[in-house]
């Protein structure tokens, strides 16, 4: 893993949108956790990502910022094989809480039946990629004309 210019814990606790990438190839935009040096994000049934993964789980996320008016340019770029992982209920909480608020009682409740239903039922799990490769680059620049 490459030095990174800044920090990348710090960096990838913001509730950001990340996009995964698969073999197909397909790339989709997903919520995440980064918890234990490793992406969490919650898959299942509903969607293709979990089928894609278990037929070949080599993956890569990208997360990104990038705003015009103040310069701030940076990116983290991982890569690895992925796992599907059991989805366990404080995990989940953590990361919806991350991008819905810590009041359960306001998130919408198409997030909240990931909490109390039965994760063996619906099919929820988590991918899991704890990054072989990961970069880290701050493209940042000045605005107002520096030379």
């Amino acid at each position: 893993m490459s030095q990174p210019d800044f920090d990348v814990d710090e960096f990838l606790a913001q509730p950001l949108t990340a996009r995964i990438a698969t073999a197909g190839p397909t790339v989709r935009p997903v919520w995440f956790l980064w918890e234990g040096g490793a992406f969490w994000i919650l898959t299942g049934p509903w969607a293709r990502l979990s089928g894609l993964v278990a037929r070949d789980p080599a993956v890569a996320i990208v997360v990104d910022v990038c705003e015009p008016a103040t310069g701030l340019v940076r990116q983290v770029v991982a890569r690895g094989r992925a796992d599907l992982v059991p989805f366990d209920v404080a995990r989940g909480r953590r990361k919806l809480a991350r991008y819905l608020g810590a009041d359960e009682a306001r998130w919408d409740a198409r997030f909240v039946h990931y909490l109390y239903d039965d994760p063996g039922e619906r099919g929820t799990v988590w991918l899991r990629l704890a990054p072989s490769s990961l970069r880290a680059t701050d493209l940042s620049y000045s605005v107002g004309g520096g030379r």
